[in-house]
């Protein structure tokens, strides 16, 4: 039976902790919480404890992992660094930063067979604390389901996982929402994998430039080998059809509107996902989940991953939700929201 470890998020207890570190130790897999969203986390240098990860999340193992260490000494040990990444380090680390460097000495099914590893070191105390009591780097993506989406409270891990893991700690909702901002520094200028939220804006003052390919906004499917998490595949998607409504905003929602009320008209249960400044123009018959406001897009990314869990909950049979521009944290949801929907994208 999974054993679930409840800490204070901000002074976890490191008897607690050490506990959770003691299972990793012994080849057992512990979902966490970090300031993106919870992680399902094994030792890193144990081949059979990765595999696990792959295993429970039914991920494919060409869908690299994301390593996370406590410290520089722990950085050098598993990446090559240059000093474009000691700068990004002292600017955005601890944080939701992941850089993808060479690989040093770690299984190569962490990285998918990839002379690369994608690195960060989290800013959650908890994330920080078991680590540091682990003593050695950890492999953790999101925990959850692959293809689900994301988990930001306790209550998600285990929805999806039961007791197919040996332990999670609860440390109540997590900081941001939205995994982490992923760049490649294995080529000049860097290159956005996937938008977090630290903002291309963010990264341009440090590294002067960066290219933002249209699969990191995701309008593409990525057809190559995927350098890090979040690339490839479908990601986040709730259970029903899903649609992303773009452009003008009174379009977007008169668009929503009409479709919303033909679908209920011949029997559909729809879900729509809006902020708070449009709720009140949908038909009440629609399952309406506001996400946030749109002047406050943090607030959006917090709950964004949670409004689609409870879509499923809610059994509609299909969603559409407003889309949001390409710039600042915005862009990180609209990545989101474009794969979690199959890129079933609406443009008025």
């Amino acid at each position: 039976m999974v054993k679930v470890i409840r800490v204070n998020p901000l002074n976890p207890d490191e008897k607690l902790i050490e506990e959770a570190a003691t299972i990793m130790r012994s080849g057992g897999l512990v979902a966490f919480p970090t300031e993106t969203v919870y992680g399902l986390g094994a030792d890193a240098t144990n081949d059979e404890a990765v595999r696990k990860i792959f295993d429970v999340k039914g991920r494919p193992t060409d869908n690299p992992l994301i390593v996370h260490v406590s410290d520089m000494e722990m950085f050098d040990s598993i990446a090559s660094r240059d000093d474009l990444a000691l700068k990004l380090a002292g600017k955005f680390w601890p944080g939701p930063m992941t850089m993808v460097l060479g690989r040093k000495d770690l299984p190569d099914l962490v990285s998918a067979g990839m002379p690369t590893v994608a690195v960060r070191m989290p800013a959650h105390p908890v994330a920080m604390m078991l680590i540091q009591k682990l003593r050695r780097p950890v492999a953790a993506p999101s925990a959850n389901i692959a293809g689900r989406p994301s988990p930001t409270r306790a209550e998600h891990v285990l929805e999806d996982f039961g007791n197919k893991i040996e332990a999670v700690i609860d440390g109540g909702e997590v900081t941001f929402g939205l995994e982490s901002t992923v760049i490649s520094l294995v080529s000049r200028p860097p290159v956005l994998l996937r938008p977090g939220v630290i903002t291309p804006e963010q990264i341009i003052e440090i590294t002067g430039e960066l290219d933002i390919p249209d699969t990191a906004k995701g309008f593409l499917e990525y057809g190559g080998k995927a350098l890090s998490p979040g690339m490839k595949y479908r990601h986040y998607a709730p259970m029903a059809k899903m649609y992303v409504v773009e452009g003008d905003v009174p379009k977007v929602v008169e668009y929503i509107a009409k479709a919303a009320k033909r679908d209920i008209e011949i029997g559909m249960k729809v879900g729509i996902l809006t902020t708070d400044e449009n709720k009140e123009w949908y038909p009440p018959e629609a399952h309406v989940v506001v996400c946030g406001s749109r002047s406050n897009p943090y607030s959006i990314a917090l709950n964004l991953f949670d409004s689609l869990r409870e879509m499923d909950k809610e059994k509609v049979d299909v969603i559409y939700s407003e889309g949001f521009p390409d710039r600042g944290l915005f862009l990180a949801i609209s990545n989101r929201l474009r794969k979690a929907s199959g890129h079933n994208v609406i443009r008025v």
